[in-house]
């Protein structure tokens, strides 16, 4: 049973996340077998200012 976390910005639409996890399921059974309902994604909204890359904060390299 695979489990997938995604990690993103908050702010994206329940379609976006739709379309995003049907993808994500698709290609891994394409790709490594199995069957759609084995398939588990979580999706983890994270806010800018909670996220930081080589130590800046999102919020201040991409400010809304």
């Amino acid at each position: 049973m695979p489990i997938m976390t995604v990690e993103l910005f908050k702010g994206r639409t329940r379609e976006q996340k739709r379309e995003l996890v049907q993808a994500l399921t698709d290609t891994y059974v394409r790709v490594m077998g199995g069957r759609p309902d084995s398939v588990t994604i979580i999706l983890s909204d994270v806010a800018k200012e909670d996220w930081a890359v080589a130590g800046e904060l999102m919020a201040d390299k991409y400010p809304d």
